[in-house]
């Protein structure tokens, strides 16, 4: 009987590794195929959050853009007829306007 019990023993310290390895791969294969903590999710997550922070980079340059021509509007009369006159097609009583569509 000892020396049954001296081979397993013997037997399991040299495959003591096959435990780690079956264990590893299960870990493995449930971050891949696991729906809540699948790696491609967590992947299209952060894509889509890059996504976002761009989006939210270009509207607050946007705001910042139409914040300025908001001041310089308020504070000055040259700009303020510029506007009318590009945006809304304003024209003084002895001008003819043509608009020009490319």
């Amino acid at each position: 009987m000892k020396k049954a019990v001296k081979k397993a023993s013997f037997w399991m310290r040299r495959k003591s590794h096959l435990p780690v390895i079956l264990i590893g791969s299960l870990v493995v294969l449930l971050l891949f195929f696991n729906e809540e903590t699948s790696i491609r999710l967590n992947v299209e997550y952060q894509n889509e959050i890059n996504d976002l922070r761009r989006e939210i980079k270009l509207n607050k340059d946007s705001a910042d853009y139409y914040r300025a021509r908001r001041q310089s509007i308020e504070n000055g009369a040259s700009d303020l007829e510029e506007v009318a006159r590009e945006q809304f097609h304003m024209q003084r009583p002895s001008e003819d306007v043509y608009l020009v569509k490319e």
